[in-house]
């Protein structure tokens, strides 16, 4: 290594830039919790009172319409989308579209366990498939925003009105930070821990009334585990998007969570979080504008994360940016940059609402200070 050049004069206020669990809002503290539901049974007035409270913030400040349902699952966006997956495919053919590590893993399921012989399209880390051989006469699962790759779909003009099968997105790095255009969407999962900064361990799945008819007129072949059961006597079980969890919730991270959507509605909702991120990651882009040896791993500005930025940096292999990532990590000056195991090595920066944009733009000379600091 070159002697280590000197450090820059300012860090970020808040160096949370991990992509899940992600920063909390700003002015978070464990004592602004609301404590009511602490110690309380799921199944109290309170407890229900607070999970619908949640479940009605949600649908406020993400603007979901009436028409679709919300429910708190357990098991983060994986058991969120696992559930759709396990409840709902069977019924027609299914395209899987896998384009980053997550959508890698719904192929797995569909082929792995369901057994169900998908119709896979596929792109390499930093770009999107074509997304006009989708067939949409079948069940369609996509990722809305690749977290490990820093890729998103532009827009749902892609997903067609008059589609056969069930649009089904893992939307959790897209939500409160992108547009969602709620006809297009059947099935939507996410979690708390992304763009609300919330804990991990629950999941949300917004069911739209396509979605439901899948349910209440299929059953698939396969057994359903408790916890993914969403029909009772052919029926809806309705409870479930009442604050009726299936099973217990923590409610210490439901009030995080209330406490996120409060927030978030203090600002105006969500055109102001999406404004946030849209100002973060325009900062974290002009840091790589300015620097010859940092670029994008997606090319493509339309189809360009504005939450999880994921970056390449000339000749750093694995190795060099573990050692950059433990360097800005021990000067308090970046937490939990590294790029994800499976994606080419490279750097990962959350630029969602909870993030502020002066502790991206005060990330900028650390950046260059860890570059220089690992040259061989």
């Amino acid at each position: 290594m070159t002697d280590t050049p000197p450090l820059p004069a300012m860090k970020p206020a808040r160096p949370y830039f991990s992509s899940g669990p992600c920063a909390k809002p700003p002015g978070w503290s464990p004592e602004k919790l609301a404590t009511e539901s602490l110690g309380r049974s799921h199944r109290s007035k309170i407890g229900k009172a607070r999970l619908q409270q949640c479940i009605d913030l949600i649908r406020e400040v993400l603007e979901v319409p009436d028409t679709h349902r919300i429910g708190i699952v357990p098991g983060s966006d994986t058991g969120a989308v696992e559930m759709a997956m396990w409840t709902m495919l069977g019924a027609r053919g299914v395209t899987t579209l896998a384009w980053e590590s997550f959508g890698e893993g719904w192929v797995t399921d569909a082929v792995k366990q369901l057994r169900i012989d998908p119709t896979v399209i596929r792109a390499d880390y930093g770009e999107l498939p074509d997304l006009g051989q989708v067939d949409w006469s079948t069940d369609v699962i996509f990722t809305w925003n690749g977290t490990t790759s820093g890729v998103r779909v532009p827009n749902a003009d892609w997903i067609a009105a008059d589609r056969e099968g069930l649009s089904i997105a893992d939307a959790t790095s897209a939500v409160f930070a992108q547009d969602i255009a709620w006809d297009k969407v059947d099935v939507l999962t996410f979690s708390w821990q992304k763009v609300l900064g919330g804990e991990g361990a629950h999941g949300v799945l917004i069911l739209g009334p396509r979605a439901v008819e899948r349910l209440e007129t299929y059953t698939p072949e396969w057994p359903l585990p408790k916890v993914f059961r969403l029909v009772s006597k052919g029926k809806l079980a309705e409870g479930v998007f009442k604050g009726e969890t299936i099973n217990t919730p923590s409610m210490l991270a439901v009030e995080d969570a209330i406490f996120a959507l409060e927030w978030g509605r203090s600002l105006g909702g969500l055109s102001a979080l999406k404004a946030r991120a849209d100002a973060n990651a325009a900062a974290l882009d002009a840091i790589v504008g300015a620097r010859d040896w940092l670029h994008h791993l997606a090319a493509d500005p339309a189809s360009r994360s504005n939450t999880s930025v994921c970056l390449t940096v000339d000749g750093a292999d694995e190795a060099r940016i573990k050692a950059m990532a433990k360097l800005l990590e021990e000067h308090d000056a970046a937490y939990d940059v590294a790029g994800y195991r499976d994606a080419p090595a490279g750097l990962r920066i959350w630029c969602g609402a909870t993030v502020e944009t002066a502790d991206i733009e005060a990330l900028g000379p650390w950046l260059d200070w860890a570059y220089a600091a690992t040259a061989a």
